[in-house]
């Protein structure tokens, strides 16, 4: 894949990714007590709303951060980036790490399964990425610049 087409496919998956975690987030912040908590003596509290507002606007910095890095061509720090910004989407895999979470209302289900796939999607890219720097870095950014020889 091109340059240029990678970069229309991470500008689709930026963009759908950030919708569902704005749904999904702000659910998850306005509805809080509606969510599933786990038990007192789990290992991992629960996160409170303040965490979950704060998070979001944390992992979306992340992946505009990834984008600016790929426009400048800094593909192995975008494809960091990025993989820190999946982590909005993958992290909804703890709902399901708590009791009752299978019977959220079947809305709240989908917007947090889709946010998973998506952020699935974003790390997938991330990986792809950084296998295909080499590829996607153009010849001239590749070579480094000696001091300019007089005329």
């Amino acid at each position: 894949m091109s340059y240029l087409r990678a970069t229309q496919v991470l500008c689709w998956l930026l963009g759908i990714a950030v919708l569902v975690s704005v749904v999904h987030y702000l659910d998850n912040y306005v509805n809080y007590d509606d969510y599933p908590v786990p038990d007192p003596d789990a290992a991992v509290p629960a996160p409170s709303a303040t965490l979950v507002a704060v998070g979001w606007f944390v992992f979306t910095a992340f992946g505009a951060l990834g984008l600016l890095l790929w426009l400048r061509r800094h593909i192995t720090s975008a494809a960091v980036a990025l993989t820190a910004y999946s982590l909005s989407g993958l992290v909804g895999i703890a709902h399901y790490t708590v009791p009752g979470a299978g019977e959220m209302v079947w809305w709240r289900q989908a917007h947090v399964l889709t946010d998973i796939v998506c952020g699935a999607a974003v790390f997938g890219f991330a990986l792809w990425a950084a296998k295909n720097s080499d590829d996607l870095i153009p010849p001239a950014a590749k070579t480094p610049r000696g001091p300019r020889q007089p005329s």
